[in-house]
């Protein structure tokens, strides 16, 4: 299977598991008549192994060279440990963390769990990005560890100004699909 079929076989799954129409509230506070939720995909089989070598491909074809990949706990969590499965597959591999939305009180206390380290470079993941706000913790968190960022790989932009939130922090924004994409296939 090529990428374009990775990527049809990946909107089939997102338009038929994770997208739900109706009226929500989003994590941003925003209202919505659209709801994704990724995990669906993002935590099944079939979704991972599509997931993965296309995240890796987006990576590698952005030519961010990191050492790492993650994001803010949940919703980045399958995708960058499927991103990072997909690189030990292919001979390069990429380590993963997470990021904690706090950080523990107790053990060590980190923020970032996982096998980040300080001066990594760092694609931050996100699953699907609305305001940017989740994928903009984690770049910070990233930064006060000592981490580079060079980019923000996600797997759904909601095309509600995050991907130009995230851009504005002089970010690049690499998403696999966009939520018009996946309205067009459930339309179909």
């Amino acid at each position: 299977m090529d990428r374009t079929d990775h990527l049809d076989r990946l909107l089939d799954l997102l338009a038929t598991r994770s997208a739900r129409r109706g009226q929500f509230t989003l994590a941003s506070g925003k209202q919505s008549t659209l709801y994704i939720d990724a995990r669906l995909t993002t935590m099944s089989p079939d979704g991972l192994a599509l997931i993965g070598p296309l995240g890796l491909q987006a990576v590698q074809q952005a030519g961010w060279r990191v050492d790492s990949v993650g994001g803010l706990t949940l919703g980045a969590d399958p995708v960058s440990y499927a991103v990072s499965y997909a690189s030990a597959l292919a001979g390069t591999p990429v380590r993963c963390f997470t990021v904690r939305k706090e950080a523990k009180g107790h053990g060590t206390g980190r923020l970032i769990e996982g096998s980040f380290r300080e001066g990594d470079r760092v694609a931050v993941i996100e699953d699907v990005i609305t305001t940017g706000g989740s994928a903009l913790r984690a770049v910070a968190a990233v930064r006060a560890a000592g981490g580079v960022v060079a980019g923000v790989l996600a797997l759904v932009d909601r095309e509600e100004g995050g991907r130009e939130a995230i851009e504005g922090e002089g970010l690049e924004v690499v998403a696999l699909t966009c939520a018009s994409d996946i309205v067009r296939r459930m339309d179909r």
